[in-house]
C-alpha cells in the first residue's frame, strides 16, 4: 500500500495559502525548487493540475480549490500534533485566512486587529470581507465570522454573543407614522429592504407579552444587499428598517434613532465563529479564536459603551 505524500500535501496547502511558490519556500524554509517539485510530484500522483501558472500569475484550478480544504486539514492536524508534543511551548505563527461580513467586519473586527497582531507578531491575517455565505472548507478559510441563526451542519460553530434585530427610524419619522403599537400599522409605509436573505422584505415579529406573531411585509423605498447603504437615508427620515443592533446602537443611545414597536421582537440571531468540522486546529487559529471570544464577551452595542 502506497502511503500519501503528506509533505507534498502540506506544501501544496502552504503555496495556496500564501499565493506564491517563493513565499511558501521562505515560510517553510525550503528551497523554491523543493517546493515546486513537491507540488509537481503531487500533481503527477493525482493525475491533475492543482495550479494554473505562467511567468506572471498563479491561481488554483477547480480541482485545486476542491482539494485545498483536505490539504489544509492535513497541515493543521500536523501542526496541532507537533504543538501538543512540544507541550504548548511553540509560539503561534503563520497565516490565518478569515471571512467576515462587510459592515460588522469593518466596524467591529478590524479595530481589534492592531492589538491582536501586536500580541502575536509572528501571525499574519488575510481577511475577505463579504456578506456571501462561502464554503469555508473548499475555499481554504480557517475561520468565518457569521451573524445568523445557524442551521445544523458538519461545521463547528462557537457562539460569541447575541445580536438583536431591531426596527428603527428617526424620531421625526416615528412621530409622522404615529408611534404604531402593532406591526399591521406599518403595512404600506415605505421602508428599507435588505435583500441578502431567503425572504427579502418579510419580517417575522413576536409580541413579548402575548406570544402572538405577525409577519410584516415591507413596502420597499430602498433595496440593497448591504444594510450599511441604508444608513444615510435612515438618518434622513426617509423610512424605517430592521437592523442588527451593532449597526444602530450609537444612534439609539444618542436619541438620533428610536425603536419602532418596542414590545415586538424579531427572532434572535448571534455572532458565531465557524470553522471546519475537524477539532484539530493550528495554534494561530486557536489564539485568534480565543482572542475574539474575550473581545466580544461584552460587546459595546449590548453595554452601551463606545
Amino acid at each position: 500500500m502506497r502511503l500519501p505524500d503528506l509533505e507534498a500535501w502540506a506544501i501544496f496547502a502552504r503555496v495556496a495559502e500564501l499565493g506564491s511558490f517563493a513565499r511558501a519556500a521562505e515560510d517553510t524554509q525550503l528551497s523554491r525548487p523543493t517546493v515546486s517539485k513537491a507540488v509537481s510530484r503531487l500533481e503527477q500522483a493525482l493525475g491533475v493540475a492543482l495550479f494554473n501558472r505562467n511567468s506572471r500569475h498563479m491561481s488554483l484550478t477547480e480541482t485545486g480549490r476542491l482539494l485545498l480544504g483536505h490539504a489544509s486539514r492535513i497541515l493543521a492536524e500536523a501542526e496541532a500534533a507537533e504543538a501538543q508534543a512540544r507541550g504548548g511551548t511553540q509560539r503561534p505563527s503563520g497565516l490565518i485566512r478569515v471571512t467576515a461580513p462587510i459592515t460588522f467586519g469593518m466596524r467591529h473586527l478590524a479595530p481589534l486587529l492592531p492589538d491582536f497582531l501586536t500580541r502575536y507578531p509572528e501571525i499574519d491575517i488575510a481577511i475577505d470581507f463579504s456578506d456571501a455565505v462561502v464554503d469555508i472548507v473548499a475555499q481554504g478559510y480557517d475561520v468565518a465570522l457569521r451573524i445568523a441563526a445557524l442551521a445544523d451542519s458538519a461545521l463547528r460553530a462557537r457562539r460569541l454573543c447575541g445580536v438583536r434585530l431591531v426596527l428603527v427610524a428617526t424620531p421625526e419619522y416615528c412621530a409622522r407614522v404615529g408611534h404604531p403599537t402593532h406591526p399591521r400599522e406599518l403595512v404600506g409605509e415605505k421602508s428599507f429592504v435588505y435583500t441578502n436573505t431567503s425572504a427579502p422584505g418579510m419580517i417575522r415579529l413576536r409580541q413579548e407579552k402575548t406570544g402572538r406573531e405577525f409577519v410584516l411585509s415591507q413596502t420597499s423605498r430602498f433595496r440593497a444587499d448591504n444594510a450599511e447603504a441604508f444608513l444615510p437615508a435612515l438618518h434622513a427620515g426617509l423610512g424605517f428598517g430592521l437592523f442588527p443592533e451593532f449597526m444602530v446602537w450609537d444612534g439609539l443611545h444618542s436619541g438620533r434613532l428610536e425603536r419602532l414597536l418596542p414590545q415586538w421582537e424579531a427572532p434572535p440571531i448571534a455572532l458565531y465563529l465557524v470553522t471546519g468540522g475537524n477539532p484539530l486546529r493550528p495554534m494561530r487559529v486557536n489564539a485568534f479564536m480565543d482572542y475574539l471570544v474575550g473581545a466580544f464577551a461584552h460587546p459595546p452595542w449590548a453595554s452601551g459603551e463606545s
